[in-house]
């Protein structure tokens, strides 16, 4: 029997455009037949090293290509929405990496498009396939830990991530950065939906750095049951930091509690004369040159799902309700007050 193949075509060629193209090269059931980036000499470089056919600068081209099946919209997070419509327009199941879109307008033009077009459209939350909090999310749904009361999770990045990393910094945020990423695994976790929100932010020091965006955001989370969560996001971590990431995570059950410290574990350090460093095991590590981080099980899974037809692991209406919350965060620390999250 035949495997069926998932012609890939990738929007996007910066680093994590060559990490869907790999991804999709070394998968049994995935075929990257198409990449698209304004910078073409970049998309070339890309397609060439991994047997891409087809290079596009626009990206209606690319959904116009018949021999397109689904396509994977890895642009800055301000990007997506009228790559989506597009995609959706001309047929094409979709992978966006997060967020959905950044604004309400954006958001709901995607669902509509998705909707109207019978196409398939995934968010890549890849939290979800983090093991620790995998296992947690297990140990939870068992219900020997009883249920969720309190939560605490903090999910920053070093400095050098805003300043050197992202050339479109200043045009995003952290929350849309790590928090939707933050915020998802609340959701998950509690199995509840955000009520009400209160957040404060401080900005100046990526400021003066040249990046024109807010430094950090505080946030506290009412969930519809009761439950009740604080959030912290910024990118203003020191560089010296062991890890990019600075990552915290607890939950206090009613039967019982769980924490993790995921930047600054114990299963391995390096040590050079120059500093310590905790080395990724989790996120974008690799083993004998192959993908095996969490980051990139997440994209191997919508290929999954659109091989077996089974659904999504995270929905297109948990992308939407997650950056519609992050958008009452946003707004809360503009006011200074605490905002009611609006979902229709």
């Amino acid at each position: 029997m035949e495997l069926k193949k998932i012609r890939m075509g990738i929007v996007g060629a910066g680093t994590w455009g060559q990490t869907h193209a790999s991804i999709y090269a070394e998968h049994i059931c995935a075929d990257p037949v198409a990449i698209c980036d304004s910078r073409e000499e970049r998309a070339r470089e890309i397609a060439d090293k991994y047997g891409i056919g087809k290079v596009y600068t626009d990206y209606h081209s690319l959904a116009a290509d018949p021999d397109v099946d689904a396509v994977a919209i890895v642009t800055p997070d301000f990007a997506h929405a009228d790559i989506a419509v597009a995609m959706a327009n001309a047929g094409k199941d979709i992978l966006i990496e997060k967020p959905l879109a950044t604004t309400r307008e954006d958001i709901e033009r995607i669902c509509k498009a998705v909707r109207e077009n019978h196409v398939r459209c995934m968010v890549d939350l890849h939290n979800r396939w983090n093991p620790p909090f995998n296992t947690a999310k297990q140990e939870v749904e068992s219900g020997k830990l009883g249920t969720p009361y309190t939560g605490y999770i903090r999910h920053s990045d070093v400095k050098w991530v805003a300043t050197d990393m992202l050339s479109w910094a200043s045009r995003s945020s952290i929350l849309w950065f790590l928090g939707s990423h933050s915020l998802d695994t609340l959701r998950w976790i509690f199995q509840d939906e955000v009520k009400r929100v209160y957040a404060v932010k401080r900005k100046g020091i990526l400021e003066e750095m040249g990046v024109d965006t807010d430094d950090i955001y505080l946030t506290t989370i009412e969930f519809e049951h009761g439950g009740i969560a604080h959030m912290e996001n910024g990118w203003i971590t020191p560089n010296g930091n062991t890890n990019v990431n600075d990552y915290k995570f607890s939950v206090l059950c009613t039967k019982g509690m769980i924490n993790m410290d995921l930047s600054s574990h114990n299963l391995i350090q390096e040590v050079t004369e120059e500093k310590a460093s905790t080395p990724d095991i989790l996120v974008s590590n690799r083993v004998f040159d192959r993908c095996k981080g969490l980051s990139y099980e997440s994209i191997r899974d919508f290929i999954d799902r659109l091989v077996d037809g089974r659904e999504f692991r995270v929905s297109m209406e948990d992308a939407r309700r997650t950056a519609i919350a992050i958008l009452a965060i946003m707004e809360s620390a503009e006011k200074g007050m605490p905002v009611e999250v609006h979902y229709d």
